[in-house]
């Protein structure tokens, strides 16, 4: 019976690990399409893009590029999530 138990806690742990790399990779890529969007949409402002970029993600030990999900939402839709990102980049611009 131990045998078995260990046998599905170490299925559990894997799926846990698959799962908890999927959700990082989800998070790069979240990541990733919003800095490419600002990047591209606001060229004429890129200083002041990557002040907003660092802001959000941190830096050194605070760097989480997870951080860039408070844009998303459960649906996935980039076009929502860059929505909500030029709305709070232009509301960081002008406060």
């Amino acid at each position: 019976m131990q045998a078995w138990l260990e046998m599905d806690f170490l299925k559990a742990s894997i799926t846990l690990g698959r799962m908890a790399l999927g959700t990082k990779n989800r998070q790069q890529q979240t990541a990733e399409v919003c800095k490419q969007h600002l990047r591209e949409n606001h060229m004429r402002q890129l200083g002041l893009v990557e002040e907003f970029i660092q802001e959000i993600e941190g830096t050194g030990k605070n760097h989480d590029v997870g951080k860039w999900g408070q844009f998303a939402d459960a649906s996935w839709k980039n076009e929502e999530m860059l929505k909500r990102l030029d709305a709070a980049f232009e509301k960081w611009l002008n406060p």
